[in-house]
This record gives structure tokens, sequence and C-alpha cells, in this order.
């Protein structure tokens, strides 16, 4: 029924505006009434925005779920594949919804507040699990705001370029490019340096025993 309501209410919008459009149009292209549109959706903007709540929980159990020695850099990639199943899964309802918020402001703002939730999210998990270290607050800071900058420039051009199915692995592809841009990086600082000595002491002993030839 909920999927039933977004495509009688995208349909809607689209084709007679969002303005022009009432809850009462949307139940009834359903082939609902009006209180059972509002057991799905607090308002029409609902109904047009994809499921965040849903999504936000997900990306929250990736972290609430990983393993304490899992390094960031995949993890926070591995969450940030989550928010994709909102648009690729249905590329036909992304592009409706995209285009539907270029042209309407109150959607727009709506899809701008819910940027804001994501990058939230991952800034207080990214916290959580740089307790201690100096720069903790900043990475996390820093983090969060690229991985979901990746991400929507990412989805924005795989919209702009015609979301095209055959396209959404090269759209997720194009968002994990961020992974060499992210300060999380070294994961395991203490690893890197016990691996750095190892290396020194083979040169030393390679050094010591002189030319192979």
């Amino acid at each position: 029924m909920r999927g039933e309501l977004v495509r009688a209410a995208l349909t809607l919008f689209t084709e007679k505006g969002y303005d022009e459009t009432t809850v009462d149009d949307v139940a009834a292209a359903a082939g609902v009434g009006r209180r059972t549109f509002f057991r799905y959706f607090r308002g029409k903007e609902d109904a047009v925005s994809p499921d965040h709540e849903t999504c936000l929980a997900r990306v929250d159990e990736v972290f609430a779920t990983a393993h304490d020695s899992e390094p960031l850099t995949p993890l926070v990639l591995r969450a940030g594949d989550r928010v994709f199943d909102l648009y690729l899964d249905n590329p036909a309802e992304a592009s409706a919804r995209f285009a539907l918020t270029r042209n309407v402001p109150a959607l727009r703002d709506r899809e701008a507040a819910s940027v804001d939730r994501y990058r939230r999210l991952f800034g207080r998990r990214l916290r959580e699990r740089l307790v201690g270290r100096p720069d903790g607050e900043l990475v996390a800071a820093v983090t969060a705001a690229a991985v979901v900058a990746a991400h929507n420039h990412a989805l924005r051009t795989w919209l702009v370029d015609g979301a095209r199915p055959e396209e959404a692995d090269a759209c997720r592809a194009a968002f994990r490019r961020v992974e060499t841009m992210l300060p999380v990086a070294p994961d395991r600082p203490d690893d890197l340096a016990e691996i750095a000595r190892r290396l020194e002491r083979a040169a030393d002993r390679l050094d010591r025993a002189g030319p192979a030839h």
C-alpha cells in the first residue's frame, strides 16, 4: 500500500503539480481513503521523500554491529552503500523524485535537511570510534562530511545522466573513490608503525648482507 501511494503521489505531482495536488487526490488515485494515507505518511511531502527513517536505521545498524577492530575506512564505505538502496533499487521513482526535488522549493529544503541527518549520524558514530585519538573530533567531522558529499555527488551524476539501471554499479564505484580522500586512514596507526619497523629491520639486514650478485 505504501508503494501504491508513493507511485500515485509521484505521478500526480509530476503531471498536475505538487502544490495543485492534495492528499485526497493521492489517496483517490491509489484507490484508498484519506485515513489510509495518513497511516503511512504525515503529509504529502512524505510520500515523495525516500524512506529516510528506515535507511538511517540501517546505516546506524552497520556501525552498531561492526566489530571493534574493523578498520574505519571500509566501515564507513559499507555504511554509505546502504543509502544507495533507497535510490538504485527503483531508478524510475528515483528519477521522478529528483525532478520534483529540483523544482519544488519545499521538497528541496526537506531533502537538504535529510542530508544533514546522515552527516550527523556518521559524525556521531565516528566520534564514538575515535575516542582517545587527539584529533578524533575533527577527523569524525571531516570524514562524515566527505562520505555524504561523495554519496550525493555520485548519486546526482547518475540521476542527471538518466538514472539508467545498468549504470547503478558505476554509481556505487564512483562513491567508493572517496576512500583515498578520507582522513580516517590509517585506521590502525600502531600496526602501521610496526610494519614500518619491520621493513626498516629487513632493509638493515639486506645492507649488512651486501649485494646479491
